[in-house]
């Protein structure tokens, strides 16, 4: 009830006519709903009822930055987080997994971050391989993840291993995975290593900007999960082979790297259109409409 006071509270305490923002509403709630798991929306607009606590620590990983209170997602991508965790532990040289944000406890956008991480199927795992998964809470906000590119982000570091590699191909070999999002440098040696008759996996290695000191894994939609938007395939599961290494990949470092570095003039419009909202300005309206009844259940 207090938690629920709390929301209202904030609801409220806005300028007359305005409407509060998601990301202050759902940032603002600090438990789950009871019941079943229900992931609603898609994963940059949604919210998610019955999710899950990831244990602070468990006997191979830990979560990191508990001070956010993103450690809660679908059982689904729990249960898959503690398997992979396993398997990394089993790896020369790792403890485990330093397991980084998932979710709200009620997902929902977050007002630093994410734009997506909001309907408990999204998970980022740090590049860093645990030698202890017993720190303490004051070292888990101290700690920082291995960058494993370059700084001209064409290539991967030294702290690329082929351990890393093995981890991120069990990941994606999971077929409760969709995609998972790497730096470009990432895919690129992946590409380059992999054996040629093994490589149907590889389609689910993405690559995508911000992902220099992690990699972010999206699960699919759980069976039953009818308020669940999964995503359309991708251009790269319908390339040569099928497995995105081909000229498109490139593309992540050469015209793109040179748009960052030389970014084209904005044009003068005449006629300037309203900004849409994104992630962190939606009101609670801009989501699907179950996820009001969501964020005030007890």
């Amino acid at each position: 009830m207090l938690r629920l006071l709390t929301v209202l509270a904030l609801a409220f305490a806005v300028p007359a006519g305005a409407e509060p923002l998601a990301t202050t509403l759902f940032g603002a709630v600090t438990t789950p709903t009871s019941g079943p798991a229900t992931p609603i929306g898609d994963y940059s607009r949604g919210c998610a009822g019955g999710n899950l606590e990831l244990p602070e620590t468990g006997p191979t990983w830990q979560a990191v930055r508990l001070s956010r209170d993103r450690n809660w997602g679908n059982p689904e991508t729990i249960a898959f987080l503690e398997d992979l965790s396993q398997f990394a532990a089993r790896l020369p040289g790792s403890k485990g997994l330093y397991i980084g944000d998932i979710g709200q406890p009620r997902g929902g956008p977050m007002n630093s971050g994410h734009a997506s991480h909001q309907i408990g199927l999204d998970a980022d795992i740090w590049y860093l391989p645990p030698k202890s998964v017993t720190l303490s809470r004051a070292q888990r906000e101290a700690i920082s993840a291995n960058v494993v590119r370059t700084a001209d982000q064409t290539r991967v570091n030294q702290n690329f291993t082929p351990e890393t590699a093995a981890l991120l191909k069990a990941a994606a070999s999971d077929p409760r995975v969709d995609r998972i999002f790497v730096a470009a440098a990432v895919k690129l040696a992946m590409c380059k290593t992999a054996q040629s008759s093994d490589t149907h996996w590889l389609q689910k290695i993405r690559p995508w900007f911000g992902h220099e000191d992690h990699f972010h894994v999206r699960l699919v939609c759980p069976p039953g999960a009818t308020e669940c938007q999964t995503q359309t395939p991708s251009v790269a599961t319908l390339s040569k082979g099928g497995n995105g290494c081909d000229e498109s990949l490139n593309w992540w470092v050469t015209t793109y790297l040179d748009e960052l570095k030389h970014p084209p003039k904005p044009k003068p419009n005449p006629n300037p259109q309203p900004k849409p909202r994104t992630t962190r300005t939606y009101i609670l309206s801009d989501l699907p409409a179950k996820c009001a009844n969501l964020l005030a259940a007890k």
